[in-house]
């Protein structure tokens, strides 16, 4: 039984198990963010470079499994493209940072508090979404949406104030921060969007 489980048997894989592994960390590196920019904790950006790798090497694993997989829990083809967003949403992390540095912007980014909080939440909401959808319960996807147009009119807000400041370099570097920030509530709520389909299609 041993040679034939090993050999001939399709692999057994948890792919359940390794999406929310994937979607922790995902919602990790966004709490990090809230860290390093709110927070001002000083090893939260070494952090964040920290969990890029790491979710990288998950979301590599993950495409290997569902690779050799034969009957998997979802739709093949939701599933990989949840894979791909969640790995978005550190990739978009990981350029706001390389931005951030790039610019040398060693001042509070606590003006944008609201939109950072806004970012914590709906990584948290992705991530149970995904333990509901396990639980064959209906993830609450609007929750995370009116998260996302709260982020899109804080965003509007925000970069109001900016353009009336006067230095024309702060003007351009910050516009580009409040769309960077955008940029990764985006990926979560693209992302929301696949948690959705797969939901719909097993319930």
């Amino acid at each position: 039984m041993g040679f034939i489980q090993k050999y001939i048997l399709p692999k057994e894989v948890d792919l359940t198990a390794s999406l929310q592994v994937q979607a922790s960390a995902t919602r990790k590196i966004v709490h990090d963010l809230y860290a390093a920019c709110v927070l001002r904790q000083d090893d939260a950006f070494s952090a964040i470079r920290n969990d890029t790798s790491e979710t990288r090497k998950i979301k590599d694993k993950n495409m290997q499994d569902l690779l050799d997989v034969f009957i998997a829990p979802y739709d093949k083809e939701s599933i990989f493209r949840l894979i791909t967003q969640l790995d978005w949403v550190a990739l978009s992390i990981k350029h706001f940072v390389v931005e951030v540095e790039a610019y040398r912007i060693d001042q509070s980014l606590d003006r944008y508090r609201d939109i950072f909080e806004l970012s914590r939440e709906m990584a948290s909401l992705l991530e149970e979404g995904l333990q509901q959808l396990s639980r064959k319960a209906l993830p609450n996807i609007a929750a995370l949406h009116d998260k996302y147009d709260q982020v899109v009119e804080s965003r509007a807000s925000h970069g109001a104030e900016v353009l009336r400041e006067e230095d024309c370099r702060q003007v351009v570097v910050q516009m580009e921060i409040l769309s960077q920030l955008k940029e990764v509530a985006k990926r979560m709520h693209v992302t929301a969007d696949t948690l959705e389909d797969m939901a719909i299609k097993i319930l």
